[in-house]
């Protein structure tokens, strides 16, 4: 286990991230404290910082580094991204800080910080292709990846603070005038490269404005879960999103549900970024990832230590692994579960009970692996803990729908909790619950037969008699547990079945 921190000294903000890092349960943040500094103002017209910008930055620092030390971090990385990269005395703002602190900072070139960015998204998601965009105070970062491979990335000189000085200074923060004159310069910008025209895939927002963008949605819409990393919105969400910002008074902004107090007067040209992005690119949808440059420079640290981390390739399985140990879950017993719950769903298509399609299949899977983690915290209320454990856990790979599908699946107790826990979406179809209970019941049978946790069951084949079936259990050892428990399940299989069946154990 090592513990790493990271302050990013940006245009707007100045963070602290504590993230700690064990190959059992991956990469978590512990401590996440910010200050809204807004160092790019105090950049002269010589792009100079001024002392009184330094004296902010050198008080956060210090602050932080207290911090820092109190959580005994192993490495503090600082790192700075557009207001000290523009600023002409960079050096002398670095030196005073190594003389005063004793902190090196790191200057993060314009093409790293969109690399860190993007690094972090096709490490921590399973889209395969995207737009990226990343506007912080001072600059705006884009990125474009194929395959999971970043193949474009740009640094625009603006951000959300430059945006409103250039546009906004002295009038309403809403003003029609300045918002047609800045949204005619986003599209000329942004014309000028040829790689986001007409792409046709999804424009991915990282950062604090997009957070802040998502979250005003899901208050305006009463979103039923928890989380907002993988938060989707549509073209139609956007613009939603837009027009309610541009009505509300600069008061009305303040006490907005979903928005940062000290993002009220500067989330306006951010979300018209978004807004313009998408319609250029003509993106399928606007996701929000909660991993950004700080956690994408974190990882590829990490990774130059333990080379099979962070494995692009893997983001759920390893998403779903981490999960796992974090709750304790036995890995043999989960293995067998998976074992007979594949084979008994192999059976039952073969006779025309079901018919499940490969993604719900490797949900199905995960979730007979992740089955009743909840009973770490209680074992009398496994089913309700695991429920919502999992639909509110962000979880690297998943769309929050499958997350929710998850969830369903490793809590399933009953048809009645079953109706409980979805109506708090209403997300599904009857068609869609109704595969949902029929794959719940086959991991709540399959895991009847290794009540004892000893493994004993080695193989089930499904026989058809005239009017039931037999259900052969091959055994080692005595299942006087299993025998017990799983003919108080077998109901399960009987309704996907529509007939009887008797369960007959048989040595191996």
């Amino acid at each position: 286990m090592e513990r790493n921190g990271l302050i990013d000294i940006g245009s707007n903000t100045i963070r602290l991230v504590i993230f700690e890092y064990h190959s059992r349960t991956g990469l978590n943040e512990i401590q996440n404290i910010k200050t809204p500094a807004r160092l790019s103002q105090y950049l002269n017209h010589d792009r100079m910082m001024t002392q009184e910008g330094i004296h902010v930055l050198k008080t956060a620092l210090s602050s932080f580094k207290k911090v820092a030390a109190a959580f005994e971090v192993h490495h503090l990385y600082p790192i700075a991204t557009a207001a000290i990269r523009q600023s002409t005395n960079q050096e002398q703002i670095l030196r005073e800080i190594k003389k005063e602190l004793d902190l090196d900072i790191m200057i993060i070139p314009e093409e790293d910080e969109a690399f860190y960015g993007a690094y972090a998204v096709t490490h921590t998601t399973r889209i395969e292709n995207a737009v990226t965009v990343d506007i912080g105070g001072g600059s705006t970062e884009l990125t474009r990846f194929k395959n999971k491979k970043i193949e474009e990335a740009i640094s625009f000189p603006f951000g959300v603070v430059t945006l409103s000085r250039m546009f906004f200074e002295n009038k309403e923060h809403n003003d029609k005038e300045a918002l047609k004159k800045m949204e005619k310069f986003l599209k000329n910008e942004f014309s000028k490269v040829p790689w986001i025209q007409q792409q046709q895939i999804n424009l991915v927002g990282i950062g604090g404005s997009a957070r802040n963008c998502a979250r005003i949605h899901q208050s305006a819409h009463q979103y039923p879960i928890a989380g907002i990393d993988g938060y989707t919105m549509t073209e139609n969400d956007l613009k939603e999103v837009l027009q309610l910002l541009k009505k509300s008074t600069r008061d009305a902004l303040t006490t907005l549900d979903g928005l940062s107090r000290d993002r009220a007067d500067i989330i306006l040209p951010a979300v018209t970024v978004f807004n313009v992005l998408f319609e250029m690119i003509e993106a399928k949808a606007f996701v929000f990832s909660r991993k950004g440059i700080r956690e994408g420079f974190i990882m590829n640290q990490i990774a130059k230590k333990y080379p099979s981390e962070f494995n692009k390739a893997h983001v759920l399985k390893d998403a779903l692994r981490h999960l796992a140990n974090e709750y304790k879950i036995d890995g043999t017993g989960a293995k067998q579960r998976v074992k007979l719950a594949e084979s008994l769903l192999k059976q039952l298509k073969k006779e025309k009970k079901l018919n499940i399609d490969p993604h719900l299949k490797e949900i199905f899977l995960e979730a007979a692996y992740l089955y009743y983690l909840g009973k770490f915290i209680d074992t009398d209320s496994s089913s309700q803990h695991t429920y919502y454990i999992i639909a509110n856990s962000s979880i690297n790979g998943l769309t929050h729908k499958d997350r929710v599908r998850l969830a369903l699946l490793a809590s399933f107790k009953n048809k009645t909790l079953l109706k409980l826990y979805s109506d708090e979406t209403n997300w599904f179809t009857e068609a869609e619950l109704s595969d949902i209970q029929s794959l719940g019941g086959i991991i709540k049978f399959v895991n009847a037969l290794n009540v004892s946790n000893t493994n004993s069951v080695s193989k089930v084949t499904l026989r058809p008699n005239q009017t039931t079936y037999d259900l052969l259990v091959n055994f080692e050892g005595e299942p006087i547990a299993e025998s017990y428990q799983s003919n108080r399940q077998k109901k399960h299989i009987e309704k996907i079945l529509k007939t009887k069946i008797n369960i007959v154990f048989t040595k191996s």
